[in-house]
């Protein structure tokens, strides 16, 4: 099963080509505190009506190009 992932719309630069930021929490092993964690996915926007801030859910897919290995599933509607 594909991983599925939620985040924010960072930066649209190329025509099919998003940026997404996600953000993940965990508790520290020792200190149990919660702790914040940023990711950046390079992602293939297939749709190309996305615009910066937009939530999104992506999914793993095959490689599309070098960098670009997840695709936009759908938009979350605030």
């Amino acid at each position: 099963m594909p991983k599925r992932l939620t985040g924010e719309i960072v930066s649209i630069k190329g025509s099919l080509t998003a940026i997404v930021d996600v953000e993940r929490k965990f508790a520290h092993p020792l200190y149990k505190k919660i702790i914040k964690r940023n990711k950046r996915y390079i992602v293939h926007n297939e749709l190309n009506e996305l615009s910066v801030g937009d939530q999104v859910i992506i999914e793993e897919t095959r490689p599309i190009s070098k960098t670009k290995k997840f695709k936009v599933v759908s938009k979350i509607e605030n």
